[in-house]
């Protein structure tokens, strides 16, 4: 099933955040205006925001504030691209020139900053501790996580379960937030928003490590990123790790290598060794444990498309292609 139709029963909450998007992309600053629009109109999946719609939905929340959190979600999203991309050296993303190649590092990094700022002025006009709670907890786990991958860059000794923290902190816990928040909206008690939340966080799980695999895997003009950006920048994602542990050492010490360099010169033989070892396979093997531990989170939710529609987004972050 394409993203498209499982978000159709969205339609109506979809148009309301991006009407709030847009307005709340206000400034005087033309060039704030300019970067900002250009990130947010590049598209994407908005994953984030409508994992907080659906279980708002799911829930039986009426009311209008889930647009306003599901626009801020994307905000701190765009925000942490934004920086990314300026820390990664990026050129392309969603198949177009990233804003830093566009603009410039220092325009990307400042509206990156405006877009934060602007996403706790939102969050202080809902005026819930809880959700302000929720959302700064967030943000300061991402910026860790930001700041642990660049540690782990061109370190092949980073175990499994160091790559699976980085996820955790960097990619998961937005996720996390997103369903936390629809389940604040919805009126659960600690128990149900913990158990909403870890549904967030495997499937925010499962979705990096298929990005990690499409890395190695995709087409370009599908994913909208050049193959082997991971291995460029010196990241040791969990397919190479899955070589370094079980590949020949021949297979091994050329990752390590490869790893420890950085750039593309090894990228032909390096997606060789990551064939012949099985480390897509596995990888995606991971990411279908982690959303089915996902989905099992949702038992206690009453039956619904928009329940319907989670189970199904489970089964897509595994098995999409771009």
């Amino acid at each position: 099933m394409q993203l498209e139709q499982l978000y159709a029963p969205l339609a109506a909450d979809m148009n309301a955040v991006n009407g709030v998007i847009r307005a709340r992309l206000h400034s005087d600053i033309v060039l704030i205006r300019q970067v900002a629009e250009y990130i947010i109109g590049a598209g994407g999946k908005r994953m984030r925001p409508a994992l907080l719609l659906f279980v708002a939905n799911a829930l039986g929340y009426r009311g209008t504030q889930h647009h306003e959190l599901a626009a801020v979600v994307e905000f701190i999203h765009t925000a942490t691209l934004l920086h990314d991309d300026v820390v990664d050296e990026s050129d392309l993303r969603r198949g177009r020139d990233t804003a830093n190649a566009l603009f410039g590092n220092s325009a990307a990094v400042l509206v990156g900053d405006f877009l934060y700022s602007r996403s706790f002025q939102m969050m202080v006009g809902v005026g819930d501790m809880r959700v302000m709670r929720i959302l700064a907890d967030a943000t300061n786990v991402i910026a860790e996580g930001e700041v642990l991958q660049l540690l782990n860059v061109h370190n092949a000794d980073v175990s499994v379960d160091a790559y699976l923290q980085v996820i955790h902190y960097k990619t998961a816990t937005l996720f996390e937030a997103a369903t936390r928040l629809g389940a604040v909206l919805g009126g659960l008690d600690e128990a149900g928003q913990a158990r909403l939340a870890l549904f967030g966080r495997h499937i925010g799980t499962a979705f990096q490590l298929i990005d990690d695999v499409l890395d190695y895997s995709g087409a370009e003009a599908e994913t909208g990123k050049h193959l082997g950006d991971d291995l460029a920048e010196g990241k040791p994602t969990l397919p190479l790790i899955h070589v370094m542990q079980h590949g020949s050492p021949e297979q091994s010490a050329l990752v390590r290598q490869a790893i420890e360099a950085g750039g593309r010169e090894a990228f032909a033989d390096v997606l060789q060794a990551v064939q012949a070892t099985g480390a897509l396979e596995a990888t995606r093997e991971h990411a279908a444990r982690e959303a089915a531990v996902a989905a099992t989170q949702l038992a206690d939710l009453p039956a619904s498309i928009f329940k319907d529609a989670l189970l199904q987004l489970c089964s897509f972050a595994v098995t999409r292609q771009h």
